[in-house]
């Protein structure tokens, strides 16, 4: 898979996609402190993590977690930065499924974005970004991204990019199934 060899650098006129770097911290400790944003975060089959890190002790230890998991090439963290605030707003995390369910060899798209980015335009910027990368950074054969029912913007902003909702379940690791899955092939 070749974001793990080599990370692009994708840039719109809004935003800039870029593997995380230790100096973001502060800005993604507002991210995922954010009481607001967290209820969108996906944390689907990530052995109990919810993404709420209220400390900066607590976010370098998810950065060194991030790295470790870029260096073996479990999935990787972009993080998002809004070119006209010169700040990171988010990240998007990367990962290639491998799995006995429907999403086999499926990439996974999760967007995470401070509350006040929760906004259709900003979040179908971002996809519309990413997505045409997806099969030649991952290899995989379409990508999936979650997407609750209460998460009105950010549906909107994913139909508009291709995706169409499944109705497929998503089967973890322990076997529990998740719901809420949009795919894009």
């Amino acid at each position: 898979m070749r974001v793990y060899e080599s990370c692009p650098v994708l840039e719109s006129e809004k935003f800039i996609l870029r593997l995380f770097q230790e100096d973001d911290c502060d800005d993604l400790l507002k991210v995922y402190s954010d009481k607001n944003a967290l209820p969108f975060f996906n944390s689907d089959n990530c052995d109990g993590d919810n993404f709420y890190y209220a400390t900066k002790e607590r976010m370098q230890e998810a950065l060194d977690f991030w790295k470790l998991s870029y260096q073996n090439g479990w999935f990787a963290r972009l993080s998002i930065v809004d070119k006209a605030a010169s700040t990171v707003i988010g990240t998007v995390e990367l990962c290639l499924r491998v799995s006995e369910d429907a999403y086999n060899n499926m990439g996974i798209l999760r967007i995470d974005v401070r509350s006040d980015y929760e906004k259709e335009a900003a979040l179908y910027d971002i996809a519309s970004l990413i997505t045409p990368h997806l099969s030649e950074m991952l290899g995989c054969d379409g990508v999936i991204t979650k997407v609750p029912i209460y998460a009105v913007e950010r549906m909107k902003a994913i139909q508009k990019a291709g995706f169409s909702k499944s109705d497929q379940l998503l089967i973890g690791k322990t076997g529990y199934a998740y719901d809420g899955y949009w795919i894009m092939k």
